[in-house]
Order: C-alpha cells, then structure tokens, then sequence
C-alpha cells in the first residue's frame, strides 16, 4: 500500500491523478489578499470560500484571497492545521442519493492567530488591499446583553479592548470587535477608505446587527469615531445556507483511503444558498456569476430560511435526543417528525413570513425535510441542540411572538419550546446524561431543574424568554407539552401534538 501524500501546494498534481479529486484550476501564487475572514470553520469553508475558489477557477476575482483570523484560543487548532498544508483543504458534498462530490479549496492563502501578535493582525486588517472583514462568529459571537438584546459594554474583555484603543495600544486586543475596530482607526487616520463589514451569520438582519453593534462599540472609543463608522463603512446583510457537519476522523480517514492526508477536511450537504445585499464600501467579488443571489433586500429571504429551517432544526433535535436519536437522519426516518416539522413550518413559521415573488413555499418546505434526512451527510443531534440559549431568541421566538400578537396558534412552537425544556433536565428518556452545551449552560440547567414543582420555571427567565410567561397562549400549550413529555415521552407527546393541531 503506498503512503498517502500530504495535501499542499507541491503534491497537488499527484492527487489529482491519482484520486481523481479536483484541484484549484487557479495558480495561488497569483492570488493577493482582499477578505480577512473571521470564523474559519466547516461552514465558512463549505460556503464563502467555496464560492471564491470558483470564481478564481473561472480565473476571476485573484485579488480577493481570504486571510483567515482566529481570536479566541481553540482557533490554534484551525492555524495549524491550514498551515500544514499551505491552507489548502477537501471539500465533499453529498447527496442524498450518496453521490459526492469532491475538490481541493484555495482560496484561502493565509491564517492569523491574533492572540499570538494582536499588533500584527491589526496591521493585516488595516493595510489597503483588505476590502471586505467577512464573519461567522455564531449566534453568541456578537457579545449580546441577553437581557437587553443591546451590545454588553460590561464584559471584561470589551472594557479592556476599549480602554486599550483609548491608549492607542493594539498590542493587548482581544476581541474581533477591538482587533477591526482598531484597523478602522488606521484607516481613518491615513486617509485610506475602510472595508467592508459582512455577517454571514444565522441572525435576522446580520448586517444591521453587525452595524448596531460596531457602531456601539466605536462610539464607546471616541463619538468622533462612531460618526466617522457610521458614515463611512458598509454592513450588508445575508442569508446563508448550507448543512454543515462538524468534521470527524471518519471524515479523515475516507480522504486517506483516496490516497492523501487532510488534517481538516470539510463534509456538506450539496444544496447551497447565498443571498447577499448589494451594499459595499470599495467593491465586492462578483458573486453572482457563481450562483450568489444579489439583491436589494434580502430579509424575506433571511425569515424563509431562519424560521423554516433553522427554527425546524430546533423543532427536531430535542424530541429527537429526548427519543434516543444522535444522528438527524435516524429522526427524519420516523414519519411523526417529519409530519411535526412540516405542521410547525405550515401552520405557525410561513404565516409570519413576507412575501417572496417567485418561490415555491410549498416545495421549498418539502425539499427541508429531504434535506433533513440526507443520511449521506451524517449530522448529528447534538450539534444542533448546542447554544440553544442563542438560537431559540432568535430563530423561534419570533415565530411565537408575531403569531400571538395577530392572534393565531402557537401549539407547535410553545411545544418546541417545552422540549428544549426537558432536554435541559439534563437526561434522555433512557436515563442517560445529556451535556449541554450553551454559553448558558448553568444557567439553562438551573431554571430547567425547577420544571417539575412549578411548571413554567423554565421560560420564567425574562432574560431569555421576556414577557412570554405573561401569554396564557403560549403558557397554557408549553405547559401540556411539558407535562406530556414527562409522562408519556418524546414520540406520544408528537402523535398527540399530529392530532390535536389537525383535529
């Protein structure tokens, strides 16, 4: 058997020829920077870079490399593994039949670790040819006041960003908000035009938060600073779209068995999507000519994609560990979730939607739930149960609070709900522990523990839930939904749910 080559830059030839992989049709010598990227992770890598390295195929947009940037301590991990491999990495879609597709992605040509050098990446930031700051910092990256939903001014690590840029020091930087905001004072300062600020994060209005937020910020620095944000840096708004996985060593293995060795590879669904707003401070790659959806307004868009699908993550992934399932394919093969899901998407998520010209609602829900159970792709329960104390206020409870106020029903969405309720006791139905993992974790569990002497100690967080323990609606079928799951089970729980909403 031979030994499986090193995926870089000198073996890529030979991994073509002997893998059948496809390689950048690009030389990345002539690659320069134009994106600094924060959040390299699977879906960054799945989408944004994905898209780029097919514009650079098409022998486009070279000047707009991706320099990936890590802030917090776990990202050393990602560093060194691009580094080993001249940030070169294995991209595989599947799909639901089983068919991959598999190519070497380059647009990426460089990692920065901040915490080793904070002065450096701001000095990468700051010089002329970045033109876009791209992120996927998750839900919980965007220092959120969970009880104000404002920007948190009081967390130690933005005091001490703030203090520090009031100084003039970029050596001490610890947060991306510090790290670009202090690349815009050098802007500023030299004259030079700033870049743009993209979210391409799971958040409604990503691009509006992002400029609330780094507004915030800025002004907290020097109001001078603020206005010259304000006035002067674009912050468009997206939807992004793709299934995502975390990589497991099985997916290392099924590179090495064709021949090579990826340190990091990424595994996706093959559907992708990208809605983006056309609103950029020095010009943008042109993504459209590779399938990017460039549009004036992209919220219709967003609220599609985040109450249907994201929301209907939520709605399958604690009945479903509560059940016994860790991978989503294994609940979607039971009929019950899939009629739950497509209960929830009709009746309670598409009526609180706007309208969208041209899209096929009906198929667009349809083609969720065979995505849901693309068994190919192997996503897991637990990864869409994590950080639900970030997910649930913003893709759910929306959903809830529009409906309560036009009056309409709020079973299905109260129920999901209730299972992340149960789901945070801490045990499956089997008896099995749970880890929960949340930003909040502690906190969660804790209001959890209460649920079986006082039935809404759960959602009596108005951190969390705000007034929504005050709406006998949503109070009265969270509670039968509770109870249900502590008597009767996950699965009872949904057929009764099936009936009573089709009644």
């Amino acid at each position: 058997m031979n030994t499986p080559l090193q995926l870089n830059t000198e073996n890529l030839q030979e991994i073509a020829s002997t893998s059948g992989v496809q390689i950048p049709a690009f030389n990345r010598a002539d690659v320069t920077p134009g994106i600094v990227h924060f959040g390299v992770g699977g879906f960054h890598r799945a989408h944004q870079a994905m898209y780029l390295n097919a514009l650079m195929n098409e022998g486009k947009a070279l000047d707009w490399g991706i320099i990936g940037m890590g802030v917090m301590p776990s990202d050393v991990r990602m560093r060194d593994a691009l580094a080993s491999q001249d940030h070169l990495y294995t991209l595989t879609t599947k799909a639901p039949d089983g068919t991959l597709d598999q190519k070497i992605i380059g647009s990426i040509i460089d990692y920065v670790f901040a915490p080793e050098d904070p002065a450096r990446a701001v000095a990468t930031l700051a010089q002329d040819s970045i033109r876009i700051v791209s992120l996927t910092v998750t839900e919980g990256g965007y220092n959120i006041d969970p009880a104000t939903e404002d920007f948190d001014h009081n967390n130690p690590r933005i005091v001490a960003d703030r203090e520090a840029l009031q100084t003039g020091d970029t050596s001490t930087l610890q947060t991306f908000f510090g790290l670009i905001t202090a690349a815009l004072i050098s802007r500023k300062e030299s004259g030079s035009a700033p870049f743009t600020i993209m979210s391409c994060d799971n958040i409604q209005g990503n691009g509006d938060l992002a400029k609330r937020f780094f507004l915030a910020f800025a002004h907290s620095v020097s109001s001078e600073l603020g206005e010259w944000v304000e006035n002067n840096v674009a912050f468009p708004n997206s939807m992004v779209d793709r299934i995502t996985p975390e990589t497991t060593d099985g997916d290392r293995d099924d590179i090495k068995e064709i021949g090579y060795i990826d340190a990091w590879p990424v595994v996706s669904e093959d559907f992708t999507q990208w809605v983006l707003e056309d609103a950029f401070t020095q010009g943008r790659p042109a993504y459209e000519e590779v399938g990017v959806q460039v549009v004036s307004d992209v919220e219709p868009y967003e609220l599609m994609k985040l109450r249907l699908l994201n929301a209907s993550h939520q709605g399958l992934c604690y009945f479903g560990h509560l059940a016994g399932h860790h991978m989503v394919h294994d609940v979607m093969a039971d009929t019950r979730f899939q009629d739950f899901l497509l209960a929830y998407m009709e009746r309670e998520a598409t009526p609180t939607l706007k309208e969208l010209p041209g899209v096929d609602l009906d198929a667009y829900r349809r083609q969720l739930i065979a995505r849901f159970g693309n068994a190919a792709v192997k996503d897991t329960v637990p990864r869409l149960c994590a950080e639900s104390s970030d997910r649930i206020p913003k893709w759910l409870l929306p959903v809830v609070r529009e409906n309560l106020a036009a009056g309409r029903d709020v079973t299905l969405s109260a129920a999901i709900v209730a299972s992340w309720a149960r789901y945070a006791e801490g045990t499956d139905e089997q008896g099995n522990p749970i880890k929960i993992v949340d930003r909040l974790s502690e906190r969660v569990q804790e209001n959890a523990s209460g649920n079986r002497t006082d039935i809404l100690s759960f959602i009596r967080d108005r951190g969390i839930f705000g007034d929504l323990v005050d709406a006998e609606p949503f109070t009265k079928a969270y509670s039968e939904t509770l109870s249900s799951l502590h008597d009767r089970g996950a699965e009872a729980t949904i057929d009764a749910l099936l009936t009573q909403v089709t009644v």
